[in-house]
C-alpha cells in the first residue's frame, strides 16, 4: 500500500490527497513543477520511471490514511533549478 506522502521531497510543497503528484517504485514524491525540471522526467533520486500518484478512495481512507512522513532531499531546488 502506499505512504501518500504529503509533500514534494524537492520543494516541501504541501500536496493534498488529490493533487497531481509523481511516485517512483520507491514512493519518492514529487510535485509537476519539480518533475519538469528533471532530466528526462525521471526520480532523480534512484533513476526511475515517475507515474501519477495514484488517488486513495475516501471511504479507504478511513482505515488506510495518507502519510505524514515529509522527505526532502537537501539541494535538490538548486541542482534541478531552471536557468
Amino acid at each position: 500500500m502506499l505512504e501518500i506522502r504529503p509533500g514534494c521531497e524537492c520543494c516541501d510543497r504541501d500536496l493534498a490527497l488529490a493533487d497531481e503528484a509523481y511516485v517512483c517504485s520507491f514512493e519518492c514524491t514529487w510535485c509537476p513543477p519539480c518533475v519538469d525540471t528533471f532530466p528526462g522526467r525521471a526520480c532523480p533520486n534512484c533513476g526511475g520511471d515517475l507515474q501519477r500518484r495514484p488517488v486513495r478512495p475516501p471511504a479507504a481512507l478511513t482505515r488506510h490514511p495518507a502519510g505524514v512522513r515529509r522527505v526532502v532531499q537537501p539541494g535538490c531546488q538548486e541542482r534541478f533549478a531552471r536557468a
